[in-house]
């Protein structure tokens, strides 16, 4: 049985959310439902634009609903990706047993406190028992959680374990930088503070000379802070 078909009999269609995996019906969403959801988010931002002393029908902000619900449909989609598409059998038997990383990976969230955004770049790096994953893959699986609402901390946990999930190697390294507009615009307002958050697995975990190593790749040249 390919990799792909275990995960799909393990998990199902399926997407981590948290610490469990909980259904993400990734099947085309009927026209009906999808229209009323756009309808109740149209709705809603009405209501927010009236309530904050604004006139939702002025030329300006007439679409400005319509736009809203279009967005969020966008920059919200992770809930409708699923794990098990996303690899699509992208793995690899290869004989290589050595460190891959892929790092500067840019992401753009949104804080679930405030539904402001969050960006950032995550790292990201593995060492492979018997597979390897095709490259474009691990973005795909950043882009997948950030595109929800999210914490920093979680985020950079679920992309390690399902990581670790899908390719059981001997180790899996996450480190994501981040930039927040909750304490950017509001509350402290400070312009430069950085959050810096990690997942370490297995042989990263347990060795500080493969941690080490991972950090040295990232204070390499590509823009880390480290």
């Amino acid at each position: 049985m390919k990799k792909s078909d275990e995960l799909e009999t393990k998990f199902g269609k399926h997407a981590l959310d948290g610490s469990k995996w909980v259904l993400a019906d990734t099947d085309q969403e009927p026209e009906v439902e999808k229209s009323a959801q756009k309808a109740a988010i149209e709705d809603a931002i009405s209501t927010i634009l009236a309530s904050v002393g604004e006139n939702p029908e002025r030329e300006g902000l007439q679409s400005t609903p319509h736009r809203v619900a279009k967005m969020y449909d966008e920059i919200l989609g992770g809930y409708k990706q699923d794990p098990v598409t996303i690899v699509n059998g992208a793995l690899f038997d290869v004989e290589y047993d050595e460190m891959i990383v892929v790092k500067d990976i840019e992401f753009f969230s949104m804080c679930e406190h405030h539904m402001l955004p969050f960006y950032g770049r995550a790292h990201v790096a593995y060492i492979p028992s018997d597979k390897i994953i095709g490259l474009s893959k691990i973005p795909r699986i950043v882009e997948m959680y950030a595109r929800r609402l999210q914490v920093q901390e979680r985020m950079t946990r679920q992309i390690a374990d399902l990581i670790d999930e899908v390719l059981r190697p001997q180790g899996v390294a996450v480190v994501v930088e981040g930039a927040h507009m909750c304490s950017m615009m509001r509350g402290v307002k400070k312009e430069h503070p950085r959050m810096v958050t990690s997942a370490m697995i297995g042989s990263f975990k347990e060795n500080a000379m493969t941690r080490n190593e991972f950090m040295q790749h990232l204070r390499q040249s590509g823009g880390s802070t480290f």
